[in-house]
């Protein structure tokens, strides 16, 4: 009944309705935390994606040649340099083309 704190209706307090849906929460909460993961690489390589591209080259061709190039730069790195410090990024497009 204390995990079903904050649950809205029958489900807060009556045991049965409570104990099913405590169930199927901790069920969407370990199937999301694996999820969640896949969701933000997704992000980052559309972010890198939009960032390669203004300088000619697809996300394929960009991480291609920044692994080539020995750069040891992660996706989320790489995201948050196209997002938030667009000259460091250009810098690492120049050295890898």
């Amino acid at each position: 009944m204390k995990q079903a704190k904050g649950f809205f209706g029958r489900r807060k307090n009556v045991w049965t309705v409570a104990k099913n849906a405590v169930e199927k929460a901790m069920v969407y909460a370990y199937r999301d935390r694996k999820q969640k993961k896949r969701n933000f690489r997704a992000l980052w390589i559309m972010r890198i994606n939009a960032g390669a591209r203004q300088y000619g080259m697809s996300y394929s061709q960009f991480m291609g040649k920044v692994k080539a190039a020995n750069i040891e730069l992660n996706r989320k790195v790489l995201a948050d340099l196209a997002a938030n410090h667009p000259e460091t990024f250009e810098a690492i497009v120049n050295q890898v083309k």
